[in-house]
């Protein structure tokens, strides 16, 4: 059992576990009623969250393609035109898991987010950390009336995929990710002019 499973509020009975964090608009955190806090990320955390990107890419085997730079994150997370948003989460004042996310516009469903990254740090698994920001986005999407959050898991990731079923989230089996590489591209737009 983490602290987490333990943590009683004596007015409600209610674990901590159970209740989904508490959004704070003065300071524009979400807060667990245990020792977790969520909070959006500034330009103070670009490495945080290039280091943490790194290290997610390495539990997925696939560190050797990030090209990413903590200035790059900086940049198009957090300059003139931002590309995304991204929700930092502490436990104990420790830096323990990120999500990374942005705007995304199905003409099927209508306006929603895509989720790029979520990824738990190991020593902090198994605390609800992951549920915590899953719960942090859609709060926002919510409060932005979009109406869907999209994102990927591995095959292999059963952890991940039985935490989503677990949520209600539908796996769109049929449909297959695509990725057009930089250079190809590149040379896709040449052959249009």
């Amino acid at each position: 059992m983490t602290a987490m499973d333990e943590d009683e509020d004596e007015d409600e009975g209610v674990t901590a576990l159970h209740r989904p964090p508490h959004y704070n608009r003065m300071h524009k955190t979400f807060i667990s009623p245990s020792m977790l806090t969520i909070r959006p990320a500034t330009i103070a955390d670009a490495a945080l969250i290039s280091r943490m990107i790194r290290e997610l890419a390495e539990f997925e085997k696939g560190a050797e393609h990030v090209r990413t730079t903590a200035a790059d994150i900086a940049r198009d997370g957090f300059g003139a035109e931002p590309k995304f948003r991204a929700l930092i989460a502490e436990w104990q004042g420790d830096p323990a898991a990120f999500a990374l996310f942005f705007g995304y516009y199905s003409t099927w469903r209508g306006p929603g987010f895509y989720l790029e990254d979520l990824f738990v740090r190991p020593e902090f698994r198994g605390r609800g950390i992951g549920k915590a920001l899953l719960a942090g986005v859609a709060r926002i999407a919510v409060e932005e009336k979009r109406v869907f959050m999209r994102w990927e898991v591995l095959d292999w990731n059963r952890p991940a995929i039985e935490m989503y079923t677990a949520l209600g989230a539908d796996f769109l089996d049929d449909w297959r990710s695509v990725l057009l590489p930089e250079g190809n591209l590149r040379r896709l737009a040449q052959k249009v002019s």
